[in-house]
């Protein structure tokens, strides 16, 4: 399942990096419990983000290679809202939170930045990445304008900083599965974005 690496940065661009090929990262008994402790041993060692999401997406890529189990750790879509979320890890007082989710055929997420780092790898369906950035520095307004798409596939694997701001959206015939890691998130940093009324609320 080899792909492309992307990486969205918050000035609304997106760049193709530099991957490692899946069977270079072949790795007997490769669990999430290691991949756990090398994101963190990143985290500990690399400070700044522009090397550490290039170390942290090779983990995931090598992670995806070798577990089955994490493949398989999704439910189907909810009816009423199109989505599914399992919730592999998130432990308190350590800054990483990692899941897989499920969007159905269709669903689109509203548009919107983390404010913290992610690393989404796509296991199953195709999911366009739309990319914005915002077109002004008032404090009482948010315009943004739209810079891009990217459809990603599976093997894809897409990276983006705190302030890139993005939505996403099912598209194919079949749900859309993602593996997604995030590290700690700022609640003063994240936020949604409406393209009606230039403003941006807390998310």
């Amino acid at each position: 399942m080899q792909g492309r690496d992307w990486l969205l940065t918050g000035d609304g661009q997106y760049q193709i990096c530099k991957s490692v090929r899946a069977w270079d990262l072949l790795r007997e008994n490769y669990r999430l419990y290691r991949f756990l402790t090398e994101v963190e041993d990143v985290l500990n060692g690399v400070e700044d983000e522009s090397s550490r999401l290039p170390q942290i997406r090779m983990l995931v890529r090598r992670l995806i290679a070798n577990s089955y189990w994490v493949r398989s750790q999704h439910l189907e879509p909810c009816p009423k809202t199109g989505t599914s979320v399992v919730l592999l890890y998130d432990e308190l007082g350590f800054p990483l939170t990692v899941q897989t989710v499920t969007f159905a055929p269709g669903t689109t997420s509203n548009i919107h930045n983390h404010g913290t780092w992610g690393v989404v790898a796509v296991l199953k369906g195709q999911e366009k990445n739309t990319v914005w950035r915002r077109t002004d520095n008032s404090t009482t307004s948010a315009k943004i304008e739209q810079t891009g798409e990217i459809t990603l596939s599976p093997g894809d694997i897409v990276s983006f900083t705190p302030d890139a701001i993005h939505s996403v959206q099912a598209v194919g015939d079949q749900p859309t599965v993602t593996f997604n890691i995030y590290g700690e998130t700022d609640p003063k940093q994240r936020f949604e974005f409406d393209l009606v009324t230039h403003t941006a609320r807390k998310f």
